[in-house]
């Protein structure tokens, strides 16, 4: 078996190359609008606050076991940071758009007994970004979303064990992919350890390696055709 978070764990070398390809990415998500989010604090980590990132968290958590809970989280504040460390992105990327993704981003690993979301034949990048973008629609604030910003949830979604093409993507969907990765100990610029370990207090990595082991393993016995040898 070789997903794609096997193979992104030899792709350090790539991530250090995101701000240039942030730089490089033309036109992002077109006409940008800076929307004055509210905001709040997780693990020193000053993150924004809609009620449709508030209502992600709790749909994530009823979907999810406390190991796949915690890496979601893990992996939102740590792309924040990234976010917050590099102008570039800080000044262009839509940071409810990134919330909504990386909180969502595991949903195709819901084992509750006869989940809606997993299919017997999807790979599960696909189950989860399908699910973000129904639970987005279905949201009183999401049905005001427009096309743009559901399609930038769900490559983001789809792509995130992709980084050979999610890091050429829109800037929301590289971040959303490069913050995953750092939870996965890659080092990226603008990250301190300091910041790391906060984070990982509050949202702890107990035995991450063994439950994500497991969690590959059932989707191999889930769905073999669409888990064995299709990611890069």
């Amino acid at each position: 078996m070789m997903l794609g978070f096997a193979r992104v764990l030899s792709l350090a070398a790539m991530i250090t190359l995101l701000p240039s390809l942030t730089l490089a990415a033309e036109g992002g998500i077109g006409e940008r609008v800076r929307r004055p989010y509210r905001l709040r604090t997780i693990a020193g980590v000053s993150v924004v606050d809609t009620p449709l990132i508030r209502a992600a968290e709790m749909f994530a958590r009823q979907h999810g076991d406390d190991f796949t809970y915690n890496h979601i989280m893990r992996s939102w504040l740590l792309g924040t940071l990234l976010i917050q460390h590099n102008e570039t992105l800080r000044e262009t990327i839509d940071l409810e758009v990134h919330a909504i993704a990386t909180i969502l981003h595991d949903l195709g690993w819901d084992r509750s007994a006869n989940s809606s979301f997993v299919s017997p034949d999807r790979r599960f990048e696909v189950d989860g970004a399908i699910a973000a973008r129904d639970f987005i629609r279905s949201h009183k604030d999401g049905k005001k979303w427009d096309a743009r910003r559901l399609q930038l949830v769900w490559d983001a979604i789809a792509l995130h064990t992709e980084p050979k093409i999610a890091l050429f993507k829109e800037l929301e969907v590289q971040a959303v992919n490069v913050g995953i990765a750092l939870d996965f100990g890659i080092p990226a610029p603008g990250v301190t350890d300091e910041e790391y370990a906060a984070i990982a207090q509050e949202f702890p990595k107990d035995d991450f390696k063994s439950r994500f082991n497991e969690t590959m393993i059932w989707l191999c016995q889930t769905k073999p055709t669409s888990t064995y040898g299709e990611s890069n």
